[in-house]
């Protein structure tokens, strides 16, 4: 295999591998003890920016780090060839994010509300995920691949009965 499929399929697997770190620490640290950073994020407000943008700041920096990881520049005889291609990876899973949740689904950057497809399918899963006041239960954890909305809504239905999360009226669970 050449050395530029490999960097390729690096790159690749840690843009999969970084939905899956986005869908953990959402769950886990957003919605757990990282919950004053998140909170603003699912509140109403009117500032540009949010506490919640910190944590693109610490996406940026794991990919940062793993840019110096691999450069002999920084990192001499020590480097570690495949960390250029990771942080690679990390950064284009950061722009897919950028676009797809604060852009397409939040509309910080532009205005466009899809009617059909996946990408209203992803909207409509996230908009799910705001369907909780608080930072208990939840579902859509996750950016970048969507549930079934009508399973998510039974899903936070459950949560209600089971007193489990506080749900919107205007979620229709």
């Amino acid at each position: 295999m050449s050395d530029t499929l490999l960097a390729i399929l690096i790159v690749l697997a840690s843009v999969l591998a970084m939905e899956w770190v986005a869908w953990a620490s959402h769950k886990y640290i957003m919605h757990g003890w990282g919950w004053g950073w998140h909170r603003d994020h699912h509140e109403p407000h009117d500032k540009v920016l949010e506490k919640n943008d910190l944590y693109g700041v610490v996406g940026a920096g794991m990919s940062i780090s793993m840019f110096a990881i691999g450069s002999p520049m920084v990192m001499g005889a020590s480097a570690w060839w495949p960390g250029t291609w990771i942080g690679l990876g990390i950064l284009v899973y950061g722009l897919i994010y950028t676009l797809i949740h604060d852009g397409l689904v939040h509309q910080r950057y532009f205005r466009w509300v899809p009617k059909s497809g996946y990408a209203k399918r992803l909207v409509q899963a996230h908009k799910l995920h705001h369907a909780t006041i608080g930072k208990e239960g939840g579902v859509s954890f996750g950016f970048v691949f969507a549930r079934d909305p009508a399973k998510l809504k039974a899903e936070l239905k459950r949560q209600r009965e089971a007193g489990i999360a506080v749900v919107r009226e205007s979620a229709g669970a």
